[in-house]
């Protein structure tokens, strides 16, 4: 199975969310249906960044990345090349 890790952004409200997840697709309807408690607040969705792993571990390593100071400083990087701020 595969496991993807993937960053949103919500252009209504300039927010990001950053998750992992085995179905992209899914996992997005849900978020865009409110049916995902920290981010219902803020749709609509759209994933600005995703990538694939062959475990759920090393998604989750690359999940905890994005969540840090450096992963963060890479969204932003890639919100500025996508003329999101």
């Amino acid at each position: 199975m595969k496991y993807f890790v993937y960053v949103l952004y919500s252009d209504l409200f300039k927010r990001t969310y950053t998750g992992q997840t085995n179905n992209l697709n899914s996992r997005l309807i849900l978020h865009n249906k409110g049916r995902v408690k920290s981010t219902k607040s803020f749709c609509p969705w759209e994933v600005i960044y995703s990538e694939e792993f062959e475990t759920r571990a090393q998604a989750m390593v690359k999940e905890k990345w994005f969540k840090n100071s450096t992963g963060k400083k890479k969204i932003a990087e890639l919100l500025r090349k996508l003329n999101k701020v």
